[in-house]
């Protein structure tokens, strides 16, 4: 098959060192422009007056005015005359004919042992059951929201839990929220509700469905789920109830299911075995990534995430071999703004480590009948080509140390991986104004002729023009040929479980077209819900010096409150 793709590019115009006048007018020479290709046409810009834009201002701690101040911006500050005949500004695309390579097409196991074949990046569970249900007896419903029916609400989960295999018995209870409590602040509302849930329960539940009102992003989300799950260690599903009907609620039994250690669906290659590499000897395959506040929001710290691959290669039944469906995330926080990640080795004495990597390794070893990875794939997310050195050079070598640290003779291989979303690449079927179809691999010609990269589109873009995701092998010491490393990557975009296609990022609706894998998408998942735990006011206590890793002599960042142990080997975060 053969693809267009364009290449977006734009001239650059320093305009520091423009001298403005009182008007804001730009100085007589201008930088000449730059040489357009040949086989470029310009795009010439149209006049366009300055336009003012009325926007409000949410920083008056920051000295700017008032919360909701509105403010005016003149969004053509520099007074660049773009219409001018001259054109200095250019913004043009290279368009290149390039043959493509199309990954094999993958099977996926449902439930009753039936086989289902993906169309167009997506499968559906109608008629289907998961192919591990879980079993749903000690739970209850906790309803924050005055406008919601409870009793029909747990009488169709349940009719949609027994069609997907899940066997659900009715709740012990539900509790709902007095009138007086709703008027109180939302940790004062969950303490509350907590209070009534110890009082009548007899034990532990196995499972909370907490309704929250109007919006799933409510106050009572962060103290809800801390509560849960680090002081008293419940798995718990969060719902807005408006709008509920049977594709909803199947969905929210997905998430549901996987929370309680459940399986939605597996590749057939992982029941084979015969996933490239990784089937032959024990892997551990790690999703990192770091989420960062808000812009404006400093003083908010980052946290770190590493989503960790569950291989339960030794288990009771043969015909589980090493699985790329379970997972489990550790994370930390760390100085605000941090990109690299310095919290994999922290070595606290001679024979004490607080690190990530140590946490991670020494659940391997446990879930896999005492056998230590011999080989471990990171895949990175969120550093730019700047940051490469960066991550060989800081974060690998801190899994290295947590390797010897744990066994000084143990000598596993690696692959590091970086993942690039933020790029303006993308392509075209020739002839036809479809997306290009998922799985469709580029690996030749518009990539780094030195270097091992491809693009790869593993999803199907609904709106607009899909986004391919841009690998970058760092180093592979394990030998991967070009095709089995490509088919892991496209492998890993089938089992996320909570969804029921080829993954794309639809969280941030900037990167809504952009493919990435499970691994990321869970890291993404772990250091986003974790981080609503985290309320700081004092701005000093988490600030650092500079942006590597954290400077000698900081103020410590506070820590997570520490999860217990059930929720950590769960997938709480799904």
């Amino acid at each position: 098959m053969s693809l267009t793709v364009h290449l977006f590019h734009s001239a650059n115009i320093d305009m520091d060192s423009f001298e403005q006048d009182g008007n804001g007018a730009a100085p007589d020479s201008l930088p000449p422009p730059p040489p357009v290709p040949p086989d470029v046409v310009p795009i010439k810009a149209e006049p366009e007056p300055a336009k003012k834009k009325v926007v409000r201002v949410p920083m008056a701690r920051r000295g700017l005015g008032s919360k909701g101040q509105k403010i005016t911006l003149l969004t053509n500050h520099f007074k660049v005359n773009v219409g001018s005949s001259d054109g200095h500004f250019f913004h043009y695309c290279v368009c290149y004919l390039i043959p493509s390579l199309y990954a094999f097409l993958l099977i996926l196991k449902v439930g009753n042992g039936e086989d289902f074949f993906p169309r167009n990046g997506r499968w559906n569970f109608n008629n289907k059951k998961l192919v591990e249900p879980t079993k749903i007896e000690r739970w209850a419903v906790v309803n924050f929201s005055a406008r919601c029916d409870t009793n029909s609400l747990v009488r169709d989960l349940i009719r949609c839990g027994d069609m997907k295999g899940i066997r659900i018995d009715p709740p012990f209870d539900v509790f709902q929220e007095s009138n007086q409590n709703r008027r109180c602040s939302p940790l004062v509302r969950v303490e509350k509700m907590f209070e009534d849930i110890q009082s009548k329960l007899p034990g532990a539940p196995q499972f909370l469905l907490c309704l929250l009102p109007d919006r799933k992003n409510s106050d009572l989300y962060g103290p809800w789920k801390k509560k849960n799950l680090s002081e008293f260690g419940i798995v718990t599903q969060c719902m807005a109830p408006t709008r509920v009907n049977d594709q909803y609620l199947t969905n929210l039994l997905l998430k549901i299911n996987a929370k309680l250690g459940g399986l939605n669906s597996m590749l057939a290659i992982e029941q084979t075995p015969s996933i490239p590499v990784v089937s032959k000897v024990p892997t551990i395959i790690l999703g990192m990534d770091v989420s960062h506040g808000s812009p404006g929001q400093s003083d908010i710290p980052s946290i770190a995430a590493v989503g960790m691959i569950l291989f339960n290669i030794f288990v009771v039944s043969s015909r589980q071999w090493p699985l790329i469906s379970r997972y489990r995330a550790s994370v930390r926080s760390q100085s605000p703004k941090l990109e690299m990640i310095d919290s994999l080795f922290k070595k606290v004495s001679d024979k004490e480590d607080e690190g990530i990597m140590r946490e991670v390794l020494l659940d391997f070893y446990t879930s896999s009948g005492k056998r230590k990875p011999d080989q471990i794939i990171i895949f990175r997310d969120g550093v730019s080509e700047s940051q490469f050195n960066q991550v060989l050079n800081i974060e690998l070598d801190q899994v290295i140390e947590a390797c010897k640290f744990l066994d000084e003779s143990w000598n596993p291989k690696f692959v590091v991986i970086v993942a690039q979303k933020n790029h303006h690449t993308k392509f075209f079927q020739q002839g036809s104004p479809d997306n290009v179809p998922p799985g469709t691999v580029i690996d030749n010609k518009i990539c780094h002729p030195k270097n091992n990269d491809f693009y790869l589109c593993a999803h199907a873009g609904m709106i607009g023009t899909t986004r391919p995701t841009h690998y970058h092998v760092l180093l592979d010491q394990i030998g991967f040929s070009a095709d089995d490393l490509q088919e892991l990557v496209h492998s890993l975009s089938y089992v996320y479980q909570r969804s029921t296609t080829a993954i794309s990022v639809g969280e941030n609706s900037d990167l809504a077209l952009t493919s990435v894998f499970a691994p990321i998408c869970y890291a993404h998942l772990a250091a986003s819900q974790v981080g609503t735990f985290m309320k700081f006011e004092d701005a000093s206590e988490t600030s650092s010096s500079h942006g590597g890793v954290t400077a000698p002599g900081a103020i410590s960042v506070p820590q997570l409150p520490r999860l217990k142990e059930n929720v950590c080997n769960s997938m709480f975060f799904c």
